[in-house]
């Protein structure tokens, strides 16, 4: 089994809202064939409580908007640190920094084949790359 063409789309979707906010290190993998609950992981990081939250809103505000995709399940939005949304073919984690480390999904799921992100999204995350390279 592979990745739905839907899923994929949402993929797409999920990972150029979270890199308009700023999201660090997006990547996604296709799970069907290890996972019956889903097709897609995509899993993102910020350096805060407000970021991680500010992401996990334009996630949902574009998925609503652009593929009429609602969460079933959002989980974690309490603590901040950690938020899943669940949207059935693809789960959204989006992580404060220390708590994606600690957990390391990647780790995990790194036998999943990855499913490749817009350019935009990689443009974005070479863009800030340099800018904090520059400031350092």
């Amino acid at each position: 089994m592979t990745v739905s063409d839907k899923a994929v789309q949402l993929v797409r979707l999920a990972a150029e809202a979270a890199s308009d906010k700023l999201a660090d290190n997006i990547i996604a993998y296709d799970v069907s064939d290890q996972l019956v609950i889903t097709d897609a992981f995509v899993l993102c990081s910020a350096p805060n409580d407000r970021q991680v939250r500010a992401i996990v809103d334009e996630v949902e505000k574009r998925l609503r908007e652009d593929a009429d995709a609602k969460p079933v399940r959002r989980e974690g939005e309490r603590e901040g640190r950690w938020v899943l949304l669940d949207y059935v073919d693809i789960i959204v984690h989006v992580q404060h920094e220390e708590d994606r480390t600690f957990y390391a999904l990647e780790r995990l799921w790194k036998d999943c084949p990855e499913i490749p992100l817009p350019e935009s999204v990689n443009a974005h995350a070479a863009q800030r790359g340099r800018a904090l390279g520059a400031a350092e």
